[in-house]
Order: structure tokens, then C-alpha cells, then sequence
């Protein structure tokens, strides 16, 4: 495998760049987002491009599609100088990218989203059959297989990234950007996303793929140019790089190279005899998630592992209330109660970190402040009003605490990249000091330091006593982290595993059925 992808990096370097860009340069108020960025895509190459959040990964994919315009440097597509004034010139010039957060029509059919601008006609009217039918074709290049015609929001967000992703590849394109395409995909659809794009590579296709997973970066990589800071600090063979020195050159140092070595950091000892803090006894939902029992205790990280559809975000949006149970009880601290609404959770003293950020997380039009204040504020209520000064000390406090990368808090939320988003969502929910806190892809779209940094302050405010429902499409966090594991299989509970024993593969065959 080494020695194939070397000649083709070797071929690759004696060609000319398809894209390629010659000291870009790009300022936004108070931030210098890229500066003097040299990079090279070549033809039938995927080249990852890697960094932490706010290293100018998506700036640069962003002024390479129209999306902004730079302020000095050049763009060259097959050696000419170009200039994208708007997405659409970039995508007519042969240049299609798939964006980290889903920007599609969640009104519309599957179908619709796929060839939206482009619809197939027939005597002047749409060809609905031929979109139906090249739809489900698109679809099954990726191994998908559902119902084109029935509207994109009936179907949870890990689909919909598959819809996204077959859109952009259904179109024929000389580049090929994918900004963390497999963000909301379990392991056996990055698999066969990964053997499409290694067939797409074939044709020539030069495809540009962003990601913050060190093992899918190292899967499907042939070159690797790392961003620090808006600046690019190198480009390099994959299989010369080893992921330690990619980490430290990510972060600037080695500090983070040992914690990559050593493991995870250890995680505190579950509280004995402690009694649940929330308890599920037979919860369900018809059509949405079979009986179930759980325990969360406090001073505990009870893991949730499965696959996409297992029912993880189901099981989540029961315990906070967005969805009624129709069967079951649920006791906090050890009285039956009943979460008919998020209000009822928040009251109860449980948070909730939703795996769509962008959907139901962030408020985009308000400031990194006021969205952190929001929970705090909601518990109180509206008639005991968070005074100005507090709020701003409150946010200062939670933005120098996780690192939050920002000009200041009046900054607007939607202004910041998405892990750093993911970090204020975070924030809103430890200032209310909650007593449970449920983490649904907490760590999606977020680099490797920022991962331990967030799992770190998660894990200190454990030994404190607070009880946490953890939810991650790695298994291998899951297992790291957790005192307890949840196995679920077609929305039920098939195993609870404890102990420092539990390993990756033993999770992955309960998942599997495989000691059934």
C-alpha cells in the first residue's frame, strides 16, 4: 500500500497542480484567517488537509469555492488564474464541494435536494422519474438505499450527510472538496464512502477531503498540508508523516504527542454503591425506540455504543424531554418523574448537547454570550434577569476556560468555526452546574487537542459528582472514556459492559450480534 501510493505521490509531483493557490491571503474583522497560503491539488490524489479549528481549513476551502473573496495571492485552476465571484462559478469551472455543516433544503424531497438548479426535462417539463431514478442510482454508489421521494427532514442527520455527499458526487467535477463529510457517518459508511473516492481517484478527480479523525486521514490519504494559525506550516507524504509529529505540528509542539502515546488520561472511579441519579425502566417510543432500561450514575460516564440507527440520539431525546415516552417510568434522584419537555429536564438539574449543532444547538444571529447565558437564564427565568456585567463574566469565564477561539464574547456565534461553536454549546450548559449532562457527539468536528481538552474538563467535573450519558460514533472514545457501555442494536439494549478490561472489538461484537 505504501510503496503504490508513493509512486503515485511521485507521479503527482511531476504534474501540474489542477488547483493551486500562490500566497493567499484573507483578513476578516480583527482576525487574519489565512496569510500567504501556498497549496497543490493534483489530479487523482486525495490530499487531507489538517489543523484545529481556527486554523483556516475552511477560510481556505471557502475562498477557493467563491464563498469569500481573497485579499491578495492568486488561485490557478489547471494552471490559469481564476477568480470565483460565487459558489456557482466555482461549481460551473468544475469545482464541487460538500460543506461541513449540510446546507440543504430540508423541505424538499431527497430526490429534489440531489438535483436541485439541476433538474433532468422531458418536452419542457421536469423529468421526475429520471430524478427519481438517477436519485436512487446516486444512492447506491454509496450502498443507501431509502425512499427518494419522501422529504429529507424525516430522515435523521447521518442520512442527510448521505444525501449531501451523493449530491456533490453526482455531479462530474475535475476537484472535489469534502469538508468532514463523515462527521454523522458510523464506520461502515465511511468504509464505503472511502472505497468511492478511491475509485473517483482513479478517474483523475482530484478530491480534497477535510477531517479531524487521525485514523481516516491516515486511511485514505496520499498527502497531507497541515494549517496552523492561518498559515501553512508544510505538505507532506502521508506515510512520511507519523501521527505524532502530525499532531505536534498541528498544535505548534510535542505536548500533545504523549497523550497520544500513553493513552487517554485515567478516568476516575466509579462512586460505590452510589444510587442512579436517573434510572429508565422500560422507556419507549412507538417507532422510534424499543423498551429500554438504563442507569446514570453520579460521578459515572455511562457510554452509549452503536451504529447509526441503533437508537443513541433516540434514547438522548427521551431522557431531555424533546421526545414523549410512550411507555416505561424514569426517576431523578429516586422519584418517579416525568420529562415531558426540555424545561422539565433543565429543571431537574440534566443538560444537553445535541448532535446537530447547527439545528438545535447554536443560536446564530446572537453572541457567543448571550447563547452561552441561555440555559442559566431559562432556568432562572425571565422575571430574574442576568444582569449584563454577570454575563459577560460568566462567558469570559467559560471562553478562557475550553479555549474558545474568538475576538471577545459580543462576538457573534455564527462568526466562529465549528468547533468552536461545539465549544459554546458546551459552555451554556456547564454554567448551569448541572447535576447530569448528556453529550451527543460532543467531539464532532472538533481537532485532537481540542478532543482532550473538552474530554478533560468532562472527566473533572465527573469526579465531582456529576453523572454523564456519553454518545460517540468512535467506539474507540467510547471505550476510553467510559466507566459503563450501553450496547444498543436496532433501537434496543442488547449488553451493559463495565470494567478497565472492556476493548474496542469486545464492543464491536456485541454491536455485531457476534456472541449471541
Amino acid at each position: 500500500m505504501k510503496s503504490s501510493r508513493h509512486a503515485a505521490c511521485v507521479m503527482h509531483m511531476a504534474a501540474q497542480p489542477l488547483l493551486e493557490t500562490l500566497g493567499i491571503s484573507k483578513t476578516f474583522p480583527g482576525v487574519k484567517a489565512l496569510s500567504g497560503v501556498d497549496f497543490r491539488l493534483f489530479p487523482g490524489e486525495i490530499h487531507s488537509l489538517m489543523g484545529q479549528n481556527g486554523a483556516g481549513k475552511s477560510t481556505l476551502i471557502n475562498v477557493l469555492t467563491g464563498v469569500h473573496e481573497q485579499d491578495a495571492g492568486e488561485i490557478r485552476l489547471a494552471g490559469e488564474p481564476v477568480r470565483f465571484a460565487t459558489p456557482l462559478e466555482a461549481e460551473a469551472a468544475g469545482i464541487q464541494t460538500l460543506y461541513q455543516e449540510i446546507n440543504l433544503c430540508p423541505n424538499l424531497s431527497v430526490a429534489e435536494n440531489i438535483f436541485a438548479g439541476r433538474q433532468p426535462k422531458r418536452r419542457g417539463a421536469i423529468d421526475w422519474k429520471a430524478i427519481h431514478a438517477r436519485s436512487e442510482a446516486a444512492l447506491a454508489e454509496l450502498n443507501v438505499s431509502l425512499d427518494v421521494t419522501k422529504s429529507l427532514d424525516a430522515y435523521p442527520i447521518a442520512v442527510q450527510q448521505m444525501v449531501a455527499i451523493a449530491r456533490a458526487m453526482s455531479v462530474k467535477a475535475r476537484v472535489l472538496i469534502l469538508d468532514e463529510p463523515t462527521s454523522s457517518l458510523d464506520d461502515g459508511e465511511v468504509a464505503r464512502l472511502f472505497d468511492v473516492l478511491r475509485n473517483l481517484r482513479q478517474t483523475g478527480i482530484a478530491i480534497l477531503f477535510v477531517t479531524h479523525f487521525l485514523e481516516q486521514t491516515y486511511a485514505i490519504s496520499d498527502r497531507i498540508t497541515v494549517m496552523r494559525n492561518g498559515v501553512r506550516e508544510g505538505e507532506y507524504l502521508a506515510h512520511d508523516l507519523p501521527v505524532e509529529a502530525l499532531v505536534a505540528k498541528m498544535v505548534g509542539h510535542n505536548r500533545m504527542s504523549e497523550r497520544l502515546k500513553g493513552g487517554a488520561p485515567d478516568t476516575p472511579q466509579q462512586r460505590a454503591g452510589a444510587a442512579p441519579f436517573l434510572s429508565m425502566q422500560g422507556v419507549a417510543r412507538r417507532g422510534v425506540m424499543n423498551p429500554i432500561d438504563l442507569d446514570v450514575q453520579p460521578g459515572q460516564i455511562l457510554g452509549l455504543a452503536g451504529l447509526l440507527g441503533s437508537g443513541r440520539t433516540e434514547t438522548a431525546r427521551l431522557l431531555f424531554g424533546v421526545d414523549r415516552a410512550d411507555a416505561g417510568t424514569i426517576s431523578v434522584d429516586g422519584k418517579n418523574t416525568k420529562l415531558s419537555s426540555p424545561h422539565d429536564a433543565v429543571r431537574h438539574g440534566i443538560g444537553y448537547c445535541p448532535e446537530d449543532r447547527k439545528k438545535e444547538g447554536i443560536v446564530a444571529a446572537l453572541s457567543i454570550r448571550e447563547n452561552i447565558i441561555l440555559a442559566l437564564q431559562a432556568r432562572r427565568g425571565w422575571l430574574r434577569a442576568i444582569s449584563r456585567k454577570k454575563q459577560r463574566e460568566i462567558a469570559d469565564t467559560y471562553i478562557e476556560r475550553l479555549g474558545i477561539k474568538a475576538q471577545d464574547a459580543e462576538q457573534p456565534i455564527g462568526l466562529l468555526s465549528g468547533g468552536n461553536q461545539q465549544k459554546v454549546v458546551l459552555a451554556r450548559w456547564l454554567a448551569t452546574e448541572p447535576k447530569m449532562l448528556i453529550l451527543d457527539e460532543p467531539t464532532r468536528g472538533i481537532d485532537v487537542a481540542a478532543k482532550f481538552e473538552i474530554m478533560d474538563r468532562v472527566l473533572a467535573l465527573c469526579t465531582k459528582g456529576l453523572a454523564i450519558l456519553f454518545i460517540s460514533s468512535e467506539v474507540s472514545e467510547v471505550v476510553r472514556v467510559s466507566h459503563r457501555i450501553a450496547v444498543l442494536r436496532d433501537r434496543r439494549k442488547v449488553a451493559d459492559v463495565t470494567g478497565s478490561a472492556v476493548s474496542e472489538d469486545q464492543v464491536y461484537r456485541l454491536i455485531a450480534g457476534a456472541n449471541e
